[in-house]
C-alpha cells in the first residue's frame, strides 16, 4: 500500500512539474509579441519606480509628493515606447526639469510684477499660462520636448517647498527613473531575442523525407536552415521496398552493407532509427497514399555533397517497407530516433486539398516545413516574408529566411492591410519583429489582400515564407482558407512552416 501511495505521489508530481513548465513555456511565447512585453513591463518598473521614489520623499522632505503625477505619466511614457520619439533619456530629464525651471521663473516674475515675496503670491491665470508658454517654448527650442514638462511647470506654483528644492528633486528623481530604463533597453529589451525568443533557437537537426519531384532541392533548403548554427546535422530518410532490399541490400558509398534487410537502416548517428520500419507504424490514413519516395539508393551520395558544400553533417537513415513509402508516422518515428527538432518536407496535394502525409505532419508535436519548389531551384537570396501577425510563427519564418539568404541576400517583411487607418499598427508590428534580427530587413505594408499582393511580387523573389494557419480557428479556416491554399500559382518556391514544437 505504502508503495502504490508513493507511486503515485510521484505520478502527481510529474504531472505538476509538467504543467508548470507548459505553462512558462506558453508564457514566453506570449512574451516574444514585443507589445505583451512592454505591457508586462510597465506594469513592473513604474509601480516600482514610483515606490522608490516616495520611499526617497520619505527621507528628504525637499521631494513634495506633487512631483509624482507628472513622474508617473512621463515613466509610462519612457517604457510604452522604447524606440519612439520620447524614449530619450536626454529629453525625460531635460524636459521634467527644464519645465520646473519655468515654473519658477513664473513664480518670480509674478512676484516682481506684484511686489510681493514668493511664498505669499497667490496663483493666478497669467502666472501659469506663462509658466505653460515658457515650458513650451524652452524645450520645442532645446529639442527636449516632453509632456509631462507641463506639469512640472505648474506644478511649482502650489509646491509648498523652495523652488530650488523642488527642482533639484525634480532633477533627481527623473535621472534615478531614466538610469533604470536606460539599463532596461541596454541589456534587456535590446537583447530580448537572446532571453526570450526560444522560437529561433533550435532547428538544427533537420530530418528531411526523400519525396516528390524535387527531393534535392527539398534538401538544400533544409541544410541552408540548419547550417546557420553550430551544432547541425541533416538527417536524410528514405524508404526502399522490403522484397527489393532483401535482394539487393542497401550499401554505403563504399559499397559495405548497412543491413542485414527488413527494419531501418542508416549511417552515422541513423543507427538509433533501427526500429523505424518494423515498430513506426501505419499512420491513420497517411500510410496507403503516399507516393514513391524517388531513388534511395543514392542518398549516402547526396549526404556527401550536402556535407562537403554546407560543412555539416548529413546522416541517411532508410527504412525497408512493405510499400517502399515514408509514411507520416514512419517519418516521426525516424524525428524522435534521430533527435530531429524539425522536418522538411516536399509540398503534396490531393484533390486539391494537403495530402493526408503533409496534414498527419502539421497534426504531429514536430515544426514541420513544407517546401513547394516550383523548378527545382537550390539556392535562395532573396526571400518574402508575409505576416499576420507578431508572435513565435513570425519570429520564426523571419528566422529562416535570414538563415536561407545570407548575408548577401534580401529579406523582406510584408503585411497587408484593409485600410490606410491599420498602417501605423502594422508599421509597429513589423518595426517591433525585425529590429531583433542582426542584420539589416525591410520591411512592407499593401493595401489590399495578401494572396493580390504576392501575385504581384512573387516574380522579384526566390522563396515566399508563410504560416499554415494552425492558430486559426475551424470556424475561420472555413470562411476564409489558409493563405498558401490561396497561393497556388506563384512564380517562386514557398515554404509553409507549421509551429508545432513548444521547446
Amino acid at each position: 500500500m505504502l508503495d502504490g501511495l508513493l507511486e503515485r505521489l510521484r505520478a502527481a508530481l510529474v504531472r505538476t512539474r509538467r504543467l508548470e513548465r507548459r505553462e512558462v513555456q506558453h508564457l514566453r511565447v506570449w512574451l516574444e509579441n514585443t507589445q505583451n512585453l512592454v505591457h508586462v513591463s510597465i506594469l513592473l518598473f513604474v509601480p516600482l519606480l514610483i515606490a522608490a521614489v516616495s520611499v526617497l520623499s520619505e527621507r528628504l522632505e525637499a521631494i513634495s509628493f506633487l512631483l509624482f503625477p507628472p513622474l508617473a505619466a512621463a515613466t509610462y511614457t519612457l517604457f510604452s515606447d522604447p524606440d519612439g520619439r520620447f524614449a530619450s533619456p536626454r529629453r525625460f530629464v531635460g524636459g521634467l526639469s527644464l519645465g520646473a525651471v519655468c515654473g519658477w521663473v513664473a513664480l518670480e516674475a509674478g512676484a516682481l510684477v506684484h511686489g510681493v515675496p514668493v511664498g505669499v503670491l497667490e496663483v493666478d491665470a497669467a502666472g501659469a499660462a506663462l509658466a505653460v508658454f515658457l515650458a513650451g517654448a524652452s524645450t520645442w527650442l532645446l529639442d527636449l520636448e516632453e509632456p509631462a514638462a507641463f506639469s512640472t511647470a505648474l506644478l511649482v506654483l502650489v509646491t509648498k517647498t523652495t523652488q530650488v528644492a523642488y527642482v533639484a528633486s525634480v532633477f533627481v528623481s527623473s535621472a534615478f527613473v531614466a538610469g533604470v530604463f536606460l539599463l532596461w533597453r541596454e541589456r534587456f529589451f535590446q537583447q530580448r531575442a537572446a532571453y526570450l525568443y526560444a522560437s529561433t533557437e533550435g532547428d538544427d537537426h533537420v530530418l528531411v523525407p526523400w519525396r516528390g519531384d524535387y527531393p534535392l532541392a527539398t534538401a538544400r533548403l533544409a541544410a541552408g536552415i540548419a547550417a546557420a548554427h553550430d551544432t547541425a546535422k541533416v538527417v536524410l530518410f528514405g524508404a526502399v521496398d522490403a522484397e527489393s532490399a532483401e535482394e539487393a541490400p542497401v550499401v554505403d558509398a563504399d559499397g559495405v552493407p548497412l543491413s542485414d534487410g527488413g527494419g531501418a537502416v542508416g549511417t552515422g548517428a541513423g543507427e538509433a532509427g533501427g526500429e523505424t520500419a518494423g515498430d513506426g507504424g501505419e499512420d491513420e490514413g497517411g500510410a496507403g497514399d503516399d507516393g514513391p519516395t524517388g531513388p534511395t539508393l543514392g542518398l549516402d551520395t547526396v549526404a556527401a555533397d550536402l556535407e562537403r558544400e554546407f560543412g555539416i553533417p548529413c546522416e541517411v537513415l532508410v527504412a525497408a517497407t512493405e510499400d517502399g513509402t515514408t509514411s507520416a508516422g514512419r517519418v516521426l518515428q525516424a524525428v524522435h530516433d534521430a533527435n530531429c527538432d524539425l522536418v522538411v518536407t516536399p509540398y503534396e496535394t490531393r484533390d486539391g486539398r494537403l495530402s493526408p502525409f503533409v496534414h498527419d505532419l502539421f497534426d504531429s508535436d514536430t515544426d514541420t516545413l513544407v517546401h513547394r519548389s516550383v523548378d527545382g531551384r537550390e539556392s535562395w537570396t532573396d526571400v518574402l516574408v508575409p505576416v499576420r501577425k507578431a508572435g513565435d510563427v513570425a519570429h520564426k519564418m523571419i528566422d529562416f529566411a535570414v538563415r536561407l539568404a545570407g548575408e548577401d541576400g534580401r529579406v523582406s517583411v510584408c503585411h497587408c492591410v484593409t485600410t490606410d487607418r491599420g498602417r501605423d499598427r502594422a508599421e509597429r508590428m513589423l518595426g517591433d519583429l525585425v529590429e531583433t534580427v542582426p542584420r539589416w530587413v525591410e520591411t512592407r505594408i499593401s493595401r489590399g489582400d495578401v494572396e493580390t499582393y504576392l501575385g504581384r511580387v512573387a516574380g522579384d523573389y526566390d522563396l515566399v515564407l508563410v504560416g499554415s494557419s494552425a492558430d486559426r480557428s475551424a470556424a475561420s479556416r472555413f470562411v476564409s482558407r489558409p493563405t498558401f491554399e490561396r497561393i497556388d500559382d506563384l512564380a517562386c518556391d514557398v515554404a509553409i512552416l507549421d509551429r508545432n514544437f513548444r521547446y
